[in-house]
């Protein structure tokens, strides 16, 4: 599992927030003061700011960013797992990146072993999002085409 977190860390893609609304909401309800059982703490609790929340992630857009971002995303996910990246069809720091990870992804997405089904989950700022099932692993991927038909952003992780 950590090889495939390196992997997908080192990629680059533009950011994508992603929230942690119940993480916080747990630690702010165990910081909570009793005011039941302390009068005190009245006073207190209504003296301390609220924590703050993650902003709520904009919804994905359901039309593909790229009508080609499917096809693209098979093909590369191929050559990957033969260890021949096409780095003609990345833009440069695309191609640097999967270039300086490539040993370490190389045995990470062979391992995944044969794609069952890859699922479009939606787009956002010019990224596709697919799930891509293989026989042993779930992912999830976002992969940007630019329009001269180059990958311009790429990044895998688990599913959620």
């Amino acid at each position: 599992m950590k090889p495939l977190l390196l992997a997908a860390a080192v990629l680059i893609l533009a950011p994508v927030v992603a929230g942690s609304g119940a993480a916080q909401a747990q630690v702010a309800a165990g910081t909570m003061p009793n005011t039941f059982d302390d009068p005190a703490a009245r006073s207190r609790a209504a003296a301390t700011p609220a924590p703050q929340t993650a902003p709520a992630e904009p919804a994905l857009d359901p039309t593909p960013a790229n009508a080609a971002s499917e096809e693209t995303l098979r093909t590369l996910i191929g050559q990957l797992q033969a260890g021949e990246p096409d780095y003609a069809g990345m833009t440069d720091p695309i191609a640097t990146a999967v270039r300086e990870q490539s040993v370490a992804m190389k045995p990470v997405i062979e391992g995944f072993g044969e794609v069952v089904s890859v699922a479009f989950v939606g787009s956002r700022d010019g990224i596709d999002v697919y799930d891509v099932i293989f026989a042993n692993a779930s992912t999830r991927w976002m992969i940007g085409v630019n329009p001269e038909g180059k990958i311009s952003a790429l990044l895998f992780r688990p599913a959620e």
